[in-house]
């Protein structure tokens, strides 16, 4: 619940942004004027562990962060805007819904007989007009 949080003194400001390296997606807190890596959480699927929604407002989030050795931490993160927080949401789901679609296109490329055939042959009893001037 993001009403048991310190809003109006949080731990860190900064930049979130969000990158993609082939099916993993990757949130990105840095610093807002260097641009330093603050912390980073990898996301492989959505919704799931890495991040979540809270119950009581649709501008924060519950993200998992993890450091190169393995050690893992969940943080709250929160916007001030409600379009921000919409923006953050949308970006995520535009990842994982195209990973999907990249997933059926390898899927029907490996078996293309599959799918349904099209007939493009003419019927019994079916004919056709030609008009050549």
């Amino acid at each position: 619940r993001a009403a048991e949080w310190q809003l109006d003194q949080p731990a860190w400001s900064g930049r979130l942004r969000i990158t993609a390296k082939g099916k993993i997606a990757f949130i990105k807190l840095e610093d807002k004027t260097s641009g330093e890596l603050f912390a980073q959480a990898p996301v492989e699927q959505f919704p799931g562990i890495a991040v979540e929604s809270v119950t009581d407002s649709s501008r924060y989030f519950v993200i998992r962060i993890e450091d190169g050795n393995g050690r893992r931490a969940f943080i709250g993160v929160g916007f001030v805007d409600r379009g921000d927080a919409f923006d953050f949401n949308v970006a995520l789901q535009d990842h994982f819904k195209w990973v999907r679609q990249q997933s059926e296109l390898a899927k029907q490329a490996e078996n293309p007989e599959q799918g349904p055939k099209l007939d493009l042959g003419f019927k019994e009893g079916q004919t056709i007009k030609l008009n050549i001037a």
